[in-house]
Order: structure tokens, then sequence, then C-alpha cells
């Protein structure tokens, strides 16, 4: 079934079934940490030779990374969930890919591995915080990262949730993203805290990038990025998808549906 309110994910989280988890060692990160408040925790910690950003929150026994979307970061994806998810439930922690958010440098670049890149980076990271064992709420590019971590390292991953996701890309997405690729002609709305983040320049010089890196996967066999992933994936998974989605067909969460064994 497809869950129409990206709401629903946290309890999706609690609900899908599971063996508990264990409980996570304290953060214990490198480097100097800044606290927001008195509940979110922004440091950096290198992984795979990069400084890479996070945010955690909460005390709960059940870790979660939530993993952004294209050009996306933790704060400007995933605030609300930082700030309102169940604390007492959940240890979250929400991660910039290197090149995005504070991840920078290295300046953000997408070679034909790119996503399996982020999966190891994101897995490792979450390791060098000593969690043992997690879930992953992915949403857009950070779903498909999702997929390809849960696929590969399916040991460490409890529960999966995704939004907003896809396993391949068509002629047809191709020519959905190179509607976007001139970010003047983005609302003001979306543009704004991407500029006031990265300034005009790094973000129109990204967003064209990554338009032709994801393109490069409609050259594949049936636009493949991940597609013989997905039977690998054994964690209880919850997807869901946005009916007015301007950027993903909901094809691909139906897809995505279909090949992962018992997903919801």
């Amino acid at each position: 079934m497809f869950c129409r309110s990206a709401g629903r994910a946290l309890r999706a989280l609690v609900l899908l079934p599971l063996q508990p988890p264990a409980r996570a060692a304290p953060l214990t990160a490198r480097g100097q940490a800044a606290c927001y408040g008195t509940s979110i925790t922004s440091a950096k910690i290198q992984v795979n030779g990069v400084h890479l950003h996070y945010q955690q929150t909460g005390e709960g026994s059940h870790a979660v990374l939530l993993l952004p979307g294209m050009l996306g970061c933790g704060q400007t994806d995933f605030g609300p969930q930082l700030k309102s998810m169940n604390k007492q439930l959940f240890t979250v922690v929400a991660w910039d890919p290197r090149g995005y958010g504070k991840s920078i440098p290295p300046s953000r670049d997408f070679p034909p591995d790119f996503f399996e890149r982020d999966a190891k980076d994101a897995v490792d990271l979450m390791q060098a915080l000593k969690f043992k064992k997690f879930s992953l709420l992915g949403w857009s590019d950070g779903g498909i990262t999702a997929l390809i971590a849960a696929a590969k390292y399916p040991n460490l991953i409890h529960k999966l949730v995704v939004w907003g996701a896809n396993a391949s890309v068509t002629q047809e997405d191709v020519r959905i993203y190179n509607g976007i690729r001139d970010v003047s002609k983005w609302s003001e709305k979306v543009k704004k805290p991407l500029e006031e983040l990265y300034g005009h320049k790094y973000f129109a010089a990204t967003c064209e990038a990554w338009v032709d890196g994801i393109s490069h996967f409609a050259e594949n066999s049936d636009g493949n990025i991940c597609q013989q992933l997905l039977p690998d994936i054994k964690c209880p998974t919850f997807i869901i998808h946005g009916e007015k989605d301007p950027l993903v067909p909901q094809a691909h969460a139906e897809y995505i549906h279909k090949h992962i064994k018992g997903s919801r």
C-alpha cells in the first residue's frame, strides 16, 4: 500500500515488526561539538577520508539515520524530525553527505558510483558513532542511498522507510530533471534556503552537475540505478509516495514495492 503522508513514516518505524534493537553506545565523536538549544548536537567526524557533518538528538534505544535528498542536508530536509521525533524512543542522526550542507570540503561530485559511495559513507558514519544497528529514513536521493545501504549491509539495518525514491532513470525522468537544471527558474520558497546555505554559484553549479550525473543512469540497461539490489533487502520496508510528486512518477514507488519482498 502507498501512504500519502510523509508524517506517517515515523509511526511506520514503530509499527514495522522487528526484534528490539540493542542499545546504542554513547556518542564519542572526534572534534568539537556545538549544541543547538539543549537537545540537538552538531559535530563533524572523519569518515572515509572526509569530515562528515551530522546532527544528533534523542536518547532512545532505536537509532535512526535521516538521509536527505539532492542538494539537501540534515537541517534543510529534516528540521521538523530533529525537533519533533520521540526522543525517548529514538536516537536520531541527520547527516550531510559529502559535498552537501556542512560536509564541505570536498565539493560535491557525481561519479558513476556516487550512490554507492554515499551508502558506504552513511553506514560507516553510523558505525563510527558506535551504533551497532539502525534504521534508515531516506528521502529522494537519500531514499536511493538507503535502498542500496539496506541491500548491501543487511546485518546493520533494522528497518527502512523511503519516499520519493527511484531504482532506475527513464528518458521521461531525464526530461523532468532537465526542467530543473536552471535554478533561476525554481520557486523562491525552494531556492532561497539553498542559496543561503551554499551561495548562488555553488548551488547552481551543483544542481547542473547533479542533472548530468543522474541522467547518465538512463544510458544503462533499463536505466538501472539499483534494481538488482532490491531483492536483497530483507528488513521491514515502508514505501511512501507523494501523489503530486513533480520529479518522481509513482511508477517508481510501485516498482520498488513489487521488488522488495514483504514491503508495504
